[in-house]
């Protein structure tokens, strides 16, 4: 007996008894469907997060100053010769002031738009365009003009799109509005494009700012930017001889501990889910050594006609591993839908622009382990069926 034709045998056996073999496969369905949409989940996750991080920039460092005492900090001039003294490993900076203030547009409000005073550089370091008018200027900043860029909900609510040329209040001063970004979150309410940029000068006088403490800076390479970092510490350790008067942040590094900390956490969940295609193969076991009972007189007859052990044990492995494996198609396209359908639940209650992805690897995976788990505790009772002697077998009731 040839393997397509042991193949059909199992096809046969398992139609015969389908709520059975439905009940066999069920561990094996639900440890792959939970594998599938597990791993779906940590896959979306980390893109998400990987999308997240580089829309703040993984070639940026973000500085925080403490100072050191009372008498000891680090001013503008003195964090752009740091930069200017390292360009192999720094490019771009920008101080950042945010300011704790409404904005007032005509006769309107907006107490939650965010605030900020940065450089002419800090568009470029975030990867902002702007559609309407100009950016901020190295003018601005030493003239600290009242002067302002706003993000596009603000242009499309209160300007009707054209809001260039136009003013707004900032804690009762005037500022002309100078241009207009494209938009960056894909809404129409209150979202990342509710911002106001200032010169960072102007925010820090008006804010009545002494020494400017925060900074984002960008590395000139994404794969050197531990040592950019550590450049940059240095610098600040020079000034300070303390390193707890400051802290440097790599986006890169965060970016790599957070994707490691979830691979972890995702790994030991899909262990745990995978515990049910254990408790399934175990059912496996159990329903063919009952098959192996209700066909004692069958592979009697088979043994007495000349069939090999060998022939009797495939048999039976080749009908646990077609269980095992219909199981496992069955809990793929379980994971499939459950998959979809987590990703609709997660956008629609959560407003979180995340998709459940399944990859090809976890669902192979899943697969070879639930045939090779067919195979393992189909091999017991496969065993015990080849070693029937055939006349205790043919006296069988």
């Amino acid at each position: 007996m040839n393997f397509f034709e042991s193949f059909k045998m199992a096809l046969s056996n398992i139609r015969a008894s389908k709520m059975r073999s439905f009940l066999t496969m069920l561990g094996i369905i639900i440890g792959v469907a939970s594998v599938i949409v597990i791993v779906g989940l940590g896959n979306g996750m980390q893109l998400y997060m990987t999308a997240q991080f580089e829309s703040m920039g993984t070639n940026t460092l973000s500085v925080s100053i403490m100072g050191r005492g009372s008498g000891r900090s680090v001013s503008v001039d003195e964090m752009y010769e740091i930069v200017d003294d390292n360009p192999e490993y720094l490019d771009l900076l920008s101080p950042q002031v945010n300011m704790q203030s409404s904005v007032k547009i005509g006769t309107d409000t907006s107490s939650y738009t965010s605030v900020t005073g940065v450089s002419e550089d800090y568009f470029r370091i975030r990867d902002y365009s702007v559609s309407q008018g100009r950016g901020l200027q190295y003018v601005d900043m030493l003239k600290r003009n009242k002067v302002c860029v706003i993000g596009s909900f603000l242009n499309r609510t209160y300007f009707a799109g054209q809001a260039v040329g136009q003013t707004l209040k900032l804690g009762g001063n005037t500022f002309t509005i100078v241009g207009v970004l494209d938009e960056i979150a894909d809404s129409t309410e209150a979202s990342s494009d509710d911002y106001v940029y200032i010169p960072y000068s102007t925010a820090a006088r008006l804010s009545y700012v002494g020494n400017i403490t925060s900074y984002t800076v960008t590395v000139t390479d994404v794969d050197n930017a531990a040592a950019s970092k550590q450049v940059l510490e240095d610098a600040l350790f020079e000034i300070f001889e303390d390193d707890s008067a400051y802290m440097v942040i790599s986006m890169a590094e965060m970016l790599d501990i957070m994707s490691d900390m979830l691979n972890v956490m995702i790994t030991i969940l899909a262990v745990i889910a995978g515990i049910s295609l254990v408790v399934g193969g175990i059912g496996i076991m159990n329903i063919m050594l009952v098959s192996v009972s209700e066909r004692t007189r069958e592979i009697g007859i088979r043994k007495a006609l000349g069939a090999k052990e060998r022939f009797i044990m495939t048999q039976f492995v080749i009908e646990a591993a077609t269980t095992s494996l219909l199981g496992g198609i069955i809990g793929i396209l379980a994971g499939e839908g459950l998959s979809s359908v987590a990703t609709v639940l997660i956008t629609t209650m959560m407003q979180v622009d995340m998709a459940v992805t399944p990859s090809v690897a976890s669902i192979a995976m899943a697969v070879g382990i639930s045939v090779g788990i067919g195979i393992l505790f189909g091999y017991l009772p496969a065993k015990k069926a080849a070693r029937l002697n055939p006349i205790d077998a043919l006296r069988y009731e």
